[in-house]
C-alpha cells in the first residue's frame, strides 16, 4: 500500500517499514546465514488487520472528490461522514458497522486507541455538533485523515492537528481482529486517483484547512486534494 502511495506522490517513503536483517557470517561454519524478516515474529493475525487497514486508506483514496450526500452511502449519490466509513469498512474488512456515528464509536469488534498510537485506517471522531461523537473520518497517517466533511463539500484529507480538528477529537477506534471476510475489489464506480490529478494550479496538492486556507502534505511531493 505504501508503495503505491508513494508512486502516486501522496505518501512519503515509510521508516517503518519492514526492514530485512542484514547478512551475517557464523564464524563456526565459515558460512552464510540467510536473512531472517525483521517482522518473521509478528503474529500473523495482527499482520492481516494491518494489511486490510493499509487497503482501507487506498479504497479511501479512490473517492476523493465524491460529493458530501446527508444520508448518502455509495459514490454513485454521494457519502455523509458515518456513510463513508461504513462504506469502506464493509469493502475492506467486511465489517458492517451501525450507521449512525455514535454508534460507530461504541461498535463491537472495534477497540478503543489512543490518540499518540493511532495508525492507517483507524476511525477518527469530532464533536461538532455538540455531541461527543458527531462527525467520523478515517485516519490515513501523519496527523491526517479523510472524511466526507458537510454539506456543499467533498470527500478530502484535511490535517487534525490544526486547531479546529484538534480541539474537537474525542477518541479513535480500530478493528479488533481480522476474522472478517477478505477485502473487496475496487468497486467499478471509484475513481483511480492520480498525483497529476490532484495537483492544484501550482503544481503542488494541498490539504483543505478549515480557516479557509492550505497547508502543504506530507514531504516535499506529496500532497492532498483540497
Amino acid at each position: 500500500m505504501a508503495r503505491l502511495l508513494m508512486e502516486r506522490g501522496l505518501w512519503p517513503a515509510d521508516p517503518a517499514a519492514p526492514r530485512t536483517a542484514p547478512t551475517q557470517r557464523d564464524p563456526r561454519e565459515d558460512r552464510t546465514v540467510d536473512p531472517v524478516p525483521a517482522t518473521a515474529a509478528e503474529p500473523t493475525l495482527a499482520r492481516q488487520v494491518r494489511d486490510r487497514a493499509s487497503e482501507l486508506v487506498v479504497s479511501a483514496m479512490n473517492f476523493l472528490g465524491v460529493p458530501y450526500k446527508l444520508g448518502g452511502n455509495d459514490a454513485a449519490t454521494g457519502f455523509d461522514c458515518s456513510g463513508f466509513t461504513r462504506h469502506l469498512f464493509e469493502l475492506s474488512f467486511g465489517l458492517v458497522l451501525p450507521r449512525r456515528v455514535d454508534d460507530q464509536a461504541s461498535a463491537a469488534g472495534l477497540v478503543k486507541v489512543p490518540r499518540q498510537e493511532l495508525q492507517p485506517g483507524d476511525l477518527v471522531f469530532f464533536n461538532t455538533l455538540r455531541r461527543t461523537f458527531s462527525h467520523v473520518g478515517i485516519y490515513v497517517g501523519d496527523g491526517r485523515f479523510i472524511h466526507a466533511p458537510r454539506t456543499g463539500a467533498q470527500v478530502r484529507v484535511e490535517n487534525m492537528r490544526g486547531a479546529y480538528w484538534s480541539k474537537r477529537f474525542t477518541g479513535a477506534r480500530r478493528v479488533a481482529d481480522a476474522t472478517a471476510s477478505p477485502p473487496s475489489a475496487r468497486p467499478p464506480h471509484a475513481t483511480t486517483v492520480t498525483a497529476a490529478a490532484l495537483r492544484g494550479p501550482s503544481g503542488a496538492l494541498q490539504v483543505a484547512d478549515p480557516a479557509g486556507g492550505s497547508a502543504p502534505a506530507v514531504g516535499p511531493h506529496a500532497t492532498w486534494l483540497p
